[in-house]
């Protein structure tokens, strides 16, 4: 996203009462791209690019499609939406229009840095009709001093290292350069812009060749075939980087995959064939594994590590940015997606091996892992919480990413096959340094920043991340030496938790303020407690009172952070949390909370039964509950399948969509209820 659209969706959207205007949103449509491009259709048929962080090139900021005949141009997004869906297992979008006279469907297909639309019109038709492309490109995502050049064919858009191409397998009949916003046009408080505009250059013959965007006329195939009329043309845009594909190469390629998928059995094909986990057919609730699945592909990198969501907010406006790999959800994500493979068998051996290999590539020489990285490269993002980079102490860590990765990298120790199981040990012992140097001597962690980066204290859930990971080392196939010291670490911090215990309200407090006082509002990020203490059962006795008080404290945590509307319901993040209610008076619902709590009332129930515990079914039930509404025709479901980070009570999703970190708890929630036999 660039200033000028920023600017142009806050003058569109800014008294929307459930809109955050100036974001790129991406909770109405679907995604394609399970390579290096990610890239977003819209229902009303036009794309762009949420590649960036994934691939580190930038590439379609804005476009639009028409249709022209006799009757004039009609834009694809003022025809009605029938119908979006995937096809199969693919990551192939299918969306289907009605414009009255003739229907239009569309296809969509991002493989590696190609991104192809094949349009379809069969109908009626006074003349033949021609296809109108509006692109804003924005190569490097810059937005200024680009370039325009015409091939034969196919129009390039460049800046320094990264071009941009465009080309349909009909070929180009008609470009036309357009001019952007101006500056009047910028800062006037009402007025936008639509493209294409009526005139297309400005006052110098320059102007509209030195910027990104462009309308491109595109002639169909048309087959009259006695009783209606079918047109049809493939569009394709390609990023490339200089420093590895040279410009005829690339309108090469771009030009020749325009005219290999120009048919929707070639789109189909190669959509099958980029799929590389398939799910085998007998998987418990295979649905649900397929679009977690999905979901986790689009967002990876080629080094495995996944961003948070798709940025709707790359400016900071309302938040930090999402387009990141943060290294406490991607670490989950990928210790979900170990104990959902152990226990379902789908053959994810390759996503785990590359996690693997990201965490010990990115791992600061203190043992720590950093606030976030970019995941294309692995280097430091902009962040609030690199303390550990910087001189002198500060708080200004988020300690509970380091004892998350140690869980996963320890239990793909003990449960995987991994390449360099040497180097991971060798990970370990470093991360238990890091471990052992911000636990305080009272058992718990420093103080620091919390999970929803939004406070400092002592929390319980970096308590409980701590308590994971030493009690996963404890596990692990390592030295003698290490378990030992692992295990020491994990009992201190078992025995540090009752510190955090408020015996008034029978609950684990949220956190130790910076003042010393126990914040005992209740928080979604407890619920990591039922799995730490799980992995600590299998080093140490689970006692009856810490069992007493885990019951006790989920029992009230998940009647008490319940909401329910007349559209949807689940759990919101803690007491209290004032984040994006826009007109909204109380807290939203998350997904990552409700699919976090089906989870841990999963977990719960299954250390509560090891000690043949009646109260295991009531968990159970809790977890059957809360899992319903993940569930595919869950209130908290789009009908795509995806998660949203969170919404609003009237059922509208916000911010990042989809979100990765629920997905894949989601998948392992399925996993752990089926091998308890607790699976509806």
């Amino acid at each position: 996203m660039t200033l000028r659209s920023a600017l142009d969706d806050y003058k569109r959207t800014r008294n929307d009462a459930r809109v955050f205007p100036g974001e790129r949103r991406s909770t109405t449509g679907t995604f394609s791209g399970l390579d290096e491009r990610l890239v977003y259709v819209d229902r009303d048929g036009w794309h762009r690019d949420y590649s960036y962080p994934l691939s580190g090139l930038g590439g379609v900021n804005r476009s639009r499609f028409g249709v022209e005949s006799l009757d004039g141009t009609m834009w694809v997004e003022d025809f009605e939406t029938l119908s979006q869906d995937y096809v199969g297992d693919t990551a192939l979008v299918k969306t289907v229009h009605d414009a009255g006279d003739f229907t239009v469907t569309q296809h969509d297909l991002t493989l590696g840095a190609v991104h192809l639309t094949r349009l379809e019109l069969v109908g009626e038709f006074t003349t033949e009709p021609t296809l109108h492309a509006f692109f804003d490109l924005t190569p490097e995502q810059q937005e200024s001093r680009l370039g325009k050049l015409e091939h034969e064919d196919t129009i390039e858009i460049h800046h320094d290292r990264q071009h941009n191409l465009v080309t349909a397998s009909t070929g180009l009949d008609d470009v036309f350069g357009q001019l952007p916003e101006q500056f009047g046009e910028l800062v006037s408080a009402t007025d936008t812009v639509s493209y294409p505009r009526s005139q297309s250059g400005g006052s110098k013959y320059e102007d509209a060749l030195l910027n990104g965007t462009v309308v491109l006329e595109i002639p169909f195939d048309v087959e009259d075939t006695g009783t209606e009329t079918v047109a049809t043309t493939t569009v394709a845009s390609l990023l490339f980087d200089t420093d590895d594909t040279a410009r005829q190469a690339g309108l090469d390629a771009v030009a020749e995959a325009a005219v290999a998928h120009d048919t929707v059995a070639a789109l189909r094909e190669a959509a099958t064939d980029q799929v590389d986990v398939t799910v085998p057919d007998d998987t418990p609730r295979r649905d649900l594994a397929v679009e977690d699945l999905r979901v986790l592909s689009l967002l990876a990198a080629d080094t495995g590590a996944h961003i948070a969501g798709p940025d709707p907010d790359p400016f900071y406006v309302y938040t930090g940015g999402y387009g990141y790999t943060w290294f406490r959800d991607d670490s989950e994500i990928a210790r979900y997606l170990l104990e959902a493979d152990e226990r379902l068998g789908i053959g994810l051996d390759d996503w785990l091996d590359r996690s693997a290999a990201f965490y010990m590539d990115t791992q600061l020489d203190d043992g720590s892992w950093p606030h976030r990285v970019w995941a294309h490269n692995g280097n430091i993002a902009p962040g609030w919480a690199h303390a550990r980079l910087e001189a002198g102490d500060d708080v200004d860590y988020q300690a509970d990413q380091t004892g998350s990765v140690a869980s996963f990298l320890a239990a793909y120790l003990r449960l995987g096959e991994p390449a360099a199981p040497n180097d991971i040990e060798a990970t370990l012992e470093l991360a238990l340094d890091g471990l052992d140097s911000t636990l305080e001597d009272d058992g718990l962690p420093i103080e620091c920043q919390n999970a929803w980066e939004n406070m400092t204290g002592r929390f319980v859930h970096t308590a409980a991340t701590f308590l994971q990971g030493y009690a996963s080392v404890a596990r692990a196939p390592v030295e003698d030496r290490l378990r030992e010291r692992a295990r020491e670490g994990a009992r201190a911090v078992y025995e540090g938790l009752d510190d955090l215990w408020d015996d008034d309200e029978g609950i684990y407090a949220l956190r130790i303020d910076p003042d010393g006082d126990l914040d005992s509002r209740l928080d979604s990020g407890s619920l990591a407690l039922a799995e730490a203490h799980r992995e600590y059962d299998a080093i140490a006795e689970v006692g009856e009172e810490r069992l007493d008080r885990l019951a006790t404290h989920y029992e009230t945590t998940l009647e008490e952070l319940w909401r329910e509307t007349d559209d949807i319901a689940g759990l919101y993040r803690f007491e209290g949390d004032p984040w994006r209610r826009r007109v909204q008076d109380d807290e939203k619902i998350w997904t990552v909370s409700t699919a976090w709590g089906a989870n841990a009332a999963t977990q719960l129930g299954s250390l509560l039964a090891a000690s043949d515990d009646d109260r295991a079914e009531t968990f159970y039930e809790e977890a059957r509950t809360l899992f319903a509404e993940v569930d595919a025709d869950g209130s908290l479901v789009m009908d795509n399948g995806y998660l949203p980070e969170q919404l609003f009570d009237d059922g509208t999703p916000d911010c990042a969509t989809p979100l990765g970190w629920p997905h894949a708890i989601r998948l392992a929630t399925i996993a752990q209820l089926d091998a308890d036999g607790e699976l509806d």
